[in-house]
């Protein structure tokens, strides 16, 4: 026995120093002695600290942080501090080792990224103000130093492709924390290869029915997408050759969720998404012919195919924000299929694929504005979390969010400077955005030299100059119109000072309320009061409660309410956290009248429950129940639009369901029909519904254009069975096109 442990430790330990080795192998040549001296250090701490732990793999932990090094070096293209800190990035928070030994053995730049590492994990992800803190210092650490997030983004991306390992409870709620926050904080620091794989990954776990159908369709179509890539590529190839250019050319599928939100926001079939593919040029250039050599480029290409003028898009003459360069043009290629062609330099498509991290490191040969847009947006990060004042952590991060995914606008100030803001943004927000006090007494504008409102919505290419005056201050319904993070988290900060006299009064009087009732104040628990009451944000409690609106006998609702709410999900706590394994009967209804009761639980308890409005679950569909305060147990569709945020945010409250046969309950579903139209269609439609199926039809909207039906219908039915038989009838249905459920009416 003991000859076969020593055999499977050699053999680990041979695997460790190949892997080693192969993490270092694209930058050993860049590194100088001391850099691979100080990352040989790492690595024999790490593996010496990890030596007796296993990741759920039953793998040596010390796999993990060198598949993490080796995304920081080959995928983001970081330098040796941020190897050394991706294999130390566990030490602190698994083993005995602590920040100041790092600090000893290294040095403090080294032991700081560690240390904001260190406490991005700490958080126990139980509790929902916990977890909104586990955002907001993971947002603070990108304040400090951008290394720290794009190590984390690293560990994150090698963790969803490791995580088949881990039960199925855990992997959803770890893939819904990648779409919530990490795959936004990777687009926005330009990591976009690294964000399509995080959106896909977390999709293969939260939806994989969808992920599957997708990749089996994209796997049947793979051949005649090449041969199209292809015949479109040669064309090209011939024209570029002639002009003498040196290029590269690159066809790629769009991404698996890419295509999943196409699908689900255009209520589409996976044939019907027109644009799955893109044809990417990479030519060689010196900095001087940059920008002549893509629009040269352009020319071939357009004066080959017909553009698209619509869909043009030119991110060189004004990057993103991201610091994104790029000429994109859609044209109508062979077989009249609509192509995005993505023209971009070498020095171009580098900073595309690794952000920021090749933006600094072309920053000094290219004498890049010290003021770029991405420390720039930095700043506003680390601006909008030191103002937060009373503002809870979540409404913050909310406001956050609101602009990790928004596309740009570029506004002229009077001078002639350019500020970027994103697409939706006001006069107001322009305003803050070139200083908070201008924001604050900000009267009206002037947008190319016509007096608006503050409320007017800019665009690209407008020169705004803002008219102040002393006397004016922040209103609350400037909440309403403005559109950038910056500008609502200064609006909440004023008007929150300007209350603060009432709602710090207000914030006593409900500790000593709460205590009264034997509640321990904390964030979660005003949370939870803010969302009983209805209330937009914290001071809103505390007002009311200063202003009398919430009383005790008021408040006394609220902790009978929470009563109830703790009981149940104590209950349910109790339950081992086992998925449940459908069987062939639970997926495949063949009888009707089958699963029309849901229980909870591993025990299979009977609660009450409501149907969720934003997903309308139906028998047959995969589901969950959702904890809510007041409102007792929500059934949600697996897929379900908020399941990704329930799942980020409250996983605590989220308990397995399923269903099970009991009564003949009916449920409410929406479908869409189209068609050509004729005479008599409508009528072939409601017989099949009324007298085949005998289905109860609760609404139909039905509309003609140029030829062209489409009818949406309500209906009620038993179970997912009777519906596919009912969308396989009317399918059937002469000149109907299409018949698909959909999550509501439109």
């Amino acid at each position: 026995m003991q000859e076969l442990e020593d055999i499977k430790t050699k053999k680990e330990n041979e695997e460790i120093a190949k892997r080693y080795k192969d993490m270092l192998r694209n930058t050993y040549r860049v590194l100088n002695d001391e850099d691979k001296i100080l990352i040989r250090k790492a690595f024999d701490l790490a593996k010496e600290a990890h030596k007796d732990q296993r990741r759920k793999t039953g793998e040596p932990y010390i796999y993990h942080p060198l598949a993490v090094a080796k995304i920081v070096a080959d995928e983001i293209g970081l330098g040796a501090t941020s190897i050394v800190c991706a294999l130390l990035h566990d030490v602190v928070e698994d083993t005995a080792y602590t920040v100041e030994d790092i600090e000893k053995l290294f040095n403090p730049k080294i032991a700081k990224i560690i240390e904001g590492l260190t406490k991005i994990s700490q958080i126990d992800h139980q509790d929902l103000s916990l977890q909104s803190e586990n955002y907001r210092k993971l947002l603070l650490t990108l304040s400090k130093d951008v290394r720290v997030i794009l190590v984390k983004i690293a560990d994150r991306l090698h963790n969803m492709r490791t995580l088949d390992s881990m039960k199925v409870a855990k992997q959803k709620k770890i893939a819904s924390e990648t779409t919530y926050i990490y795959a936004p904080l990777a687009h926005r620091m330009g990591l976009y290869t690294i964000k399509s794989e995080l959106e896909d990954l977390s999709l293969k776990y939260t939806d994989p029915d969808s992920y599957n159908f997708i990749v089996k369709k994209l796997e049947e179509t793979d051949r005649d997408r090449q041969r199209y890539i292809d015949e479109f590529s040669k064309i090209i190839s011939e024209r570029l050759r002639e002009e003498n250019l040196n290029f590269l050319l690159k066809g790629r599928h769009k991404s698996i969720f890419s295509i999943y939100k196409k699908m689900r926001k255009q209520n589409v079939d996976f044939e019907e998404v027109y644009d799955l593919f893109a044809i990417r040029i990479i030519y060689k250039s010196d900095h001087k012919n940059e920008k002549f050599l893509a629009w040269k480029i352009y020319s071939i290409v357009t004066d080959e195919f017909v553009p698209n003028p619509n869909r043009m898009r030119d991110w060189i003459s004004t990057p993103r924000s991201t610091g994104y360069e790029s000429l994109h043009v859609t044209v109508i290629g062979p077989e009249s299929k609509w192509v995005e062609v993505q023209i971009r330099s070498e020095r171009m498509d580098e900073v595309a694929e690794k952000g920021i991290a090749a933006h600094y490191k072309y920053k000094e040969g290219y004498k890049v504005d010290e003021d770029n847009q991405i420390e720039s947006w930095i700043s506003q990060v680390r601006e909008m979390l030191e103002s937060q004042g009373t503002v809870t952590t979540k409404e913050l991060l909310d406001d956050f969010k609101l602009n990790l995914y928004t596309k740009d606008i570029f506004i002229f100030t009077p001078k002639g400077d350019l500020k970027v803001l994103s697409v939706g943004a006001t006069a107001l927000d322009f305003a803050y955005s070139i200083h908070s006090n201008i924001g604050d007494h900000c009267l009206g504008a002037k947008v190319n030299s016509k007096l608006v409102p503050l409320s007017h919505k800019l665009k690209s290419g407008d020169q705004v100059e803002i008219l102040t005056s002393s006397n004016q201050k922040p209103k609350i319904d400037w909440l309403d119109f403005v559109a950038t993070s910056k500008a609502k988290s200064r609006i909440k900060s004023a008007l929150n000072s300007e209350k603060r006299k009432y709602t710090e009064e207000g914030k006593e009087l409900l500790i000593r309320k709460l205590r009264h009732f034997k509640i321990n104040y904390s964030e979660a628990e005003l949370n939870a009061i803010q969302k009983f009451f209805g209330a937009k944000t914290s001071h809103d409690i505390f007002y009311q409660v200063a202003s009398g609106i919430i009383d005790t006998k008021e408040l006394k609702k609220y902790v009978d309410s929470k009563g109830v709410f703790n009981n149940l999900l104590s209950r349910l706590r109790k339950r081992p956290n086992i998925p449940f394994i459908h069987s062939k009967e639970t997926d495949e209804v063949k009888e009707e009248g089958k699963l029309d009761m849901i229980v909870f639980g591993e025990e299979e308890e009977k609660l009450d429950y409501q149907m969720a409005l934003c997903c309308n679950p139906i028998p047959g569909d995969k589901i969950f129940g959702f904890v809510t305060i007041g409102k007792g147990i929500k059934v949600h569709k697996e897929i379900c639009p908020n399941a990704v945020d329930m799942r980020a945010n409250y996983d605590y409250r989220v308990i397995q369901a399923k269903w099970v046969n009991s009564s003949h309950r009916n449920f409410l579903v929406h479908i869409l029909i189209d068609g050509i139209d004729r005479i008599g269609l409508i009528s072939d439609i409601s017989n099949i519904l009324s007298n085949l199926m005998k289905v109860d039809i609760k609404k139909m909207n039905f509309n003609s254009e140029d030829g062209i039906f489409t009818s949406q219908i309500t209906l009620q039915v038993k179970n997912t069975f009777q519906l596919d038989e009912i969308l396989k009838n009317l399918q059937k249905v002469e000149n109907i096109s299409k018949v698909k459920r959909i999550e509501k009416k439109s």
